[in-house]
Parts: C-alpha cells; sequence; structure tokens
C-alpha cells in the first residue's frame, strides 16, 4: 500500500517545491504535475518525494481527519494471531 501526504506549498523554484506540514518542511519535486499549475499557498499530495495531485484545501483536511482517525486506533491488533480468524480490538 503506498500513502500519500497532503502538504501546503510554501515557496517554488523551477520544478521543486518546499513544502509544510504540521511544521515540518520537506522539498518535494513538481516534475510530475503540469508545468506551472501549482502556486504558493496550493495544496499537493505527496509520495516519496514528488507532488503527484494537486489538492483543494478541503481534500487535504478530509485527508489529515482520514489519518488523524486511522492512527486513533492504536489498540488494534492488525496481524492474525494463530488460531483466529481476525483482526481484535
Amino acid at each position: 500500500m503506498c500513502l500519500g501526504i497532503p502538504m501546503q506549498v510554501k515557496e517554488i523554484a523551477g520544478f521543486m517545491a518546499r513544502c509544510e506540514l504540521n511544521g515540518v518542511e520537506r522539498e518535494v519535486s513538481l516534475f510530475m504535475l503540469p508545468e506551472n499549475t501549482v502556486q504558493s499557498g496550493d495544496y499537493v499530495m505527496v509520495h516519496v518525494g514528488y507532488a503527484i495531485q494537486k489538492m483543494t484545501t478541503e481534500e487535504a483536511r478530509s485527508a489529515w481527519e482520514l489519518y488523524d482517525e486511522m492512527l486513533g486506533l492504536e489498540d488494534v491488533d492488525l496481524v492474525d494471531e494463530p488460531g483466529t480468524s481476525r483482526a481484535r480490538r
């Protein structure tokens, strides 16, 4: 499974952007997006250092809410133990 993280674009220099999420900044390549479609302040979905799609603020917020919900399931055992047929809570 692949996971993309919504990040906000802070600065753009050519095909590289400085993106931020919760105070964490990363250099992100814009090479996979059409030229001049992303501006500072926009949100992009970042996967392994590449912006793979431009997002609306609402799409980014929805993704963060879903990730927060998934992280809230810390007590879920996702690995079947011998003799069980499904994950336990």
